[in-house]
């Protein structure tokens, strides 16, 4: 079986232009009812919904081999890099796991929580 992951979004164009665009996602197509990306091995399908209340909690993540290096290029493309109270984040957002691993996270245009780790 092959996962597909979902996001809610009200907005399917400013969606293209995020995922597509900002985070440099497969656009495969957009219909009324879905934005349809290929991440890897993965179909992420935005979904259009009428309304939505983002979670405080991360919906979307990724592994990537090099975190300064992919925060660095996100941030020149606007990505804001969110900082949590009380966690021991350094200057770009970063946060080192008791295992060594680090994390970096970020909102898309719909307030949604993603996140990327390299893990350690």
């Amino acid at each position: 079986m092959d996962l597909i992951a979902f996001a809610p979004a009200t907005d399917l164009d400013r969606a293209v232009e995020f995922y597509g665009a900002v985070l440099g996602l497969e656009h495969q197509e957009t219909t009324p009812f879905a934005a349809v990306f290929r991440a890897g091995n993965v179909m992420l399908r935005v979904t259009k919904v009428e309304s939505l209340q983002p979670q405080p909690f991360t919906i979307l993540g990724w592994s990537v081999p090099d975190l300064r290096a992919t925060v660095a290029h996100l941030a020149t493309r606007g990505v804001a890099f969110t900082r949590y109270d009380g966690m021991s984040q350094d200057s770009v957002g970063i946060w080192t796991t008791p295992d060594g691993s680090q994390v970096a996270w970020f909102r898309d245009p719909e307030g949604n929580t993603l996140s990327l780790t390299q893990f350690a």
